[in-house]
């Protein structure tokens, strides 16, 4: 991608342009923000580093690249860590500026910024950058300091301080100093108080005199005066007010050649300055495309599109889809916007909308058609209409079609309350994969870690890491792992739930290799985590894969784990045991059988949490089945998809959920969500499925008077092409996932 760099001087954003030449970005421009005052030194900003403002002119001949630059008209205006579009605050300067250079080269697709640790910083470049349909490019976020600032001095990066302001650095001493003098002493700072050692707190600034970027000249500060803004004993402040200063030709320059004219830039521009004027404190236009939805209404209120809601008042999940496939249109946006807007008015009938969605599960009927699904999802799901942070989200195809459904299916999880804490980052980093787009890499809520599918992508690149599936799934973990850090817990110990993805474009022969991965992987790194960090107790996850015919990017895997990420350090109490054959109160003639632990997966933690897999398998099927049939064990020829067996299956999948949640003193109104699976070798339809569900639920209802029952059931029925706690053999005809939340005092 062609790349303008923001530029303030210091060594962080010099150090990131050079990161995106690493990774094969060209920098074509640069853009910079000054006080309006030239004998102003710095701002009062959260945003911008203006201290050494009058030498970064120079940085268009030292690079051969245009710079931009504008005078900060703006103030701190929008207080709030997520920035929306607010007049006369110092971002719109930034906007004006970006819009500025964009409109003069249009080649230029990203921007990169020197943001490490600072959320307020970056999350108003990606505000910007998306307002201007531009790509963050913040290659050094989330990167240890310590390891990075070696780095920058091994790679070249030649940066004196021109600020300090932290216990231990004294104006008189430090300033004007190299970071590669300082850089041990930075890092004893550190032991002894804490500090950043690349200054992320404010603790130091610095301004680059020469770095690989600098192919045609070098900077050098002849004279410069000190100004002490405060001598407080402790920690006084100071900065460099520099005087003098000249360019040094650098003699091994090479001279420029008409291919330079790819750039897109008139090689008689190249080296210029040009000032961008512009008055902020007028309204920025945003480009947005707003939601068109006056199709017709009949689509929404059409009796073949159907609603599922679970009856958790705290968190429950609501779903929509197509019934009858020979009802919708040909055209997938149609019946996305259609089951769209059916759950936004649900939403709305219900008091909420979409900020209180915590997660998405976006199921559509051919991968290929993604990125028209994605143009429908923003039309509905923006962060203008999400101030608490967009949902997490997981995209995959499903066999819709083949079960009599439309061509798009959501599922969303709905909470009462806005206390959710997102993590929303857009940058393209080495940290992990970005959200390009309104949706979170993770969601927490109640302690409960709600993370976004996550690919096999390289972070740096966004591409698929070579390897094959279990070098996708490896780092699918890696990714996974880094969102997880930002919320102080681990997949590898905090984990309740993995759900995997498997693609029918991995063969079966590969497919034994995943789970076996996934295993050892965990295991080492569980084992390397608690001798790290001496802990004892950590969950047991449960491992649940799923076949489907494609995932985004036609990866082979995708990884969606759910984590148990407490704030408290309080000891949790951990249920562990199995099903036992202690004496419950059961229906339809289910007495206690050994095998019935076989296909439970269960993960609880007292007066909090159950979650649970139930895999029915044909082995099972048989033993559940024959006393209804009348046929031997031994005979696993079964038609499991007659209506008589399919109703005994569900009764035992309900019988067993309700054995779960009396024993770990959970209720079914505890449910958040509760979902089916079944394979389309089933050969039968959803209608036809959801028929028997809807009758056995009403049964059990009328019987134990343990469900509250209305109209819409609290299941959702997935069609998918497997599924199975072994990705070897996803072949279980049902597959039940269940996840409970208790909001108060445990039920006796």
């Amino acid at each position: 991608m062609k790349v303008v760099g923001l530029v303030s001087g210091g060594k962080d954003s010099c150090f990131a342009m050079m990161k995106c030449i690493e990774h094969g970005h060209q920098i074509v421009a640069l853009a910079n923000l000054l006080p309006a005052d030239d004998s102003v030194d710095e701002l009062d900003s959260y945003m911008y580093q203006t201290v050494g403002h009058q030498i970064v002119v120079s940085y268009a001949k030292c690079m051969g690249v245009p710079l931009f630059r504008r005078r900060i008209q703006g103030s701190t205006r929008h207080h709030k860590l997520s920035y929306r579009t607010t007049a006369g605050d110092e971002v719109e300067d930034l906007f004006i500026l970006l819009n500025e250079v964009k409109r003069q080269i249009p080649s230029i697709t990203a921007v990169s910024s020197g943001a490490i640790a600072s959320d307020y910083q970056r999350l108003r470049v990606e505000s910007v950058c998306s307002r201007l349909g531009l790509v963050s490019l913040a290659y050094l976020w989330k990167q240890d300091q310590s390891l990075l600032l070696q780095e920058m001095i091994q790679k070249g990066i030649e940066a004196i301080t021109i600020k300090v302001a932290a216990i231990g650095l004294d104006p008189r001493k430090h300033l004007g100093k190299e970071i590669a003098q300082l850089e041990t002493y930075l890092h004893k700072l550190k032991e002894l108080y804490g500090i950043n050692v690349c200054g992320e707190g404010g603790e130091y600034e610095t301004l680059t005199l020469n770095c690989p970027l600098f192919k045609h000249a070098r900077l050098v500060l002849d004279e410069f005066d000190i100004i002490l803004h405060s001598s407080d004993s402790i920690a006084p402040v100071g900065i460099i007010h520099p005087s003098t200063f000249h360019l040094e030709p650098k003699l091994d320059t090479e001279s420029l050649s008409d291919s330079d004219t790819s750039n897109g830039i008139n090689l008689k521009n190249m080296g210029a300055v040009c000032e961008v004027l512009g008055d902020c404190t007028q309204r920025c236009e945003v480009e947005c495309h707003s939601v068109d939805q006056n199709f017709d209404i009949a689509e929404v209120t059409d009796s073949k599109l159907h609603i599922s809601k679970t009856r958790n008042d705290g968190i429950f999940s609501i779903s929509s889809w197509f019934q009858d496939s020979c009802k919708t249109s040909a055209d997938m946006k149609k019946d996305l916007r259609a089951v769209l807007m059916k759950i936004e008015l649900q939403l709305v009938e219900y008091g909420f909308s979409w900020e209180n969605v915590l997660y998405i599960h976006l199921y559509i009927a051919d991968m290929s058609n993604f990125a028209e699904a994605n143009e429908t999802y923003v039309s509905f799901i923006t962060q203008e209409k999400c101030q608490f942070g967009v949902p997490s989200r997981s995209t995959i195809e499903i066999p819709l079609l083949q079960v009599g459904l439309g061509r798009a299916y959501i599922e969303v999880l709905v909470a009462n309350d806005q206390s959710k804490r997102v993590l929303h980052v857009q940058s393209i980093s080495s940290w992990a994969p970005s959200c390009i787009g309104p949706y979170s890499q993770a969601t927490l809520h109640k302690d409960i870690l709600h993370m976004a599918g996550q690919l096999g992508l390289d972070p740096p690149t966004m591409l698929l890491c070579g390897g094959g599936p279990t070098a996708e799934l490896e780092q699918a973990l890696e990714n996974s792992e880094a969102v997880a850090k930002c919320f102080h817990c681990s997949v590898y110990t905090s984990t309740i739930l993995f759900v995997i993805y498997c693609s029918a474009h991995v063969p079966s022969s590969e497919r034994i290799t995943i789970q076996d991965k996934l295993q050892t992987f965990l295991k080492t790194m569980k084992s390397q985590y608690l001798q790290n960090e001496n802990k004892s107790d950590v969950l047991d996850p449960i491992i649940l894969y799923v076949l489907v015919p494609d995932l985004p990017k036609r990866a082979s895997v995708e990884v969606k784990p759910v984590l148990y990420a407490a704030d408290t350090e309080s000891k949790i109490e951990i249920l562990k045991q199995e099903l036992c054959g202690e004496p419950v109160q059961t229906y339809w003639s289910f007495p206690h059988e050994h095998w019935h632990d076989f296909c439970l997966q269960r993960c609880v933690i007292r007066g909090k949490m159950c979650a649970a897999t139930i895999s029915i398998t044909d082995e099972l099927a048989v033993k559940i089945c024959s006393e209804t049939t009348g046929a031997n064990q031994d005979n696993r020829i079964l038609n499991f998809s007659t209506e008589r067996n399919m109703d005994r299956i569900a009764r035992f999948c309900i019988f067993l959920i309700d054995k779960l949640l009396s024993e770990n003193h959970f209720s079914w109104a505890d449910i958040t969500n509760l979902r089916f699976y079944y394979p389309t070798n089933l050969h039968v339809t959803h209608e036809f499925l959801s028929f028997i569900f809807i009758n056995v639920f009403n049964q059990f209802a009328e019987a134990t008077q343990r469900i509250q029952i209305s109209k819409e059931p609290i299941f959702n029925l997935v069609p998918v092409l497997g599924a199975g706690r072994s990705s070897t053999s996803m072949d279980d005809i049902i597959t039940c996932e269940l996840f409970a939340l208790q909001s108060g005092a445990p039920h006796n």
